[in-house]
């Protein structure tokens, strides 16, 4: 167990943070209004996860018009993809590996 722990995406562990990977893996991309009212966090909480992903390249940024209106949509990065595909597949071995030990071991 300790050493699938190890190997957990620190960028990812945050649970904000993996909200908003698990809402950009299903859809194309989302604007910051749509993430702050799922995620229901504060402008500055989750502007600073948006960076923290952005740093770490898991997330794009661009700007659009709508209107004549600033929107600010946010996209998975194919580095963010396999990222986040791997933290998950990651959690499933641990699952699996407890589940065995619960069973055949006790």
């Amino acid at each position: 167990m300790k050493s699938i722990l190890e190997h957990i995406d620190k960028t990812l562990e945050h649970r904000i943070r993996l909200g908003i990977m698990s809402i950009l893996m299903v859809n194309e991309y989302a604007d910051f209004r749509t993430l702050k009212e799922l995620l229901g966090v504060t402008d500055g909480s989750l502007s600073g996860h948006l960076k923290a992903l952005e740093t770490e390249n898991y997330i794009t940024i661009g700007k659009q018009f709508t209107r004549n209106k600033p929107i600010t949509r946010y996209t998975a990065t194919k580095e963010g993809r396999v990222a986040f595909s791997a933290h998950i597949a990651d959690f499933e071995k641990l699952i699996r590996k407890e589940r065995y030990f619960f069973i055949y071991k006790l």
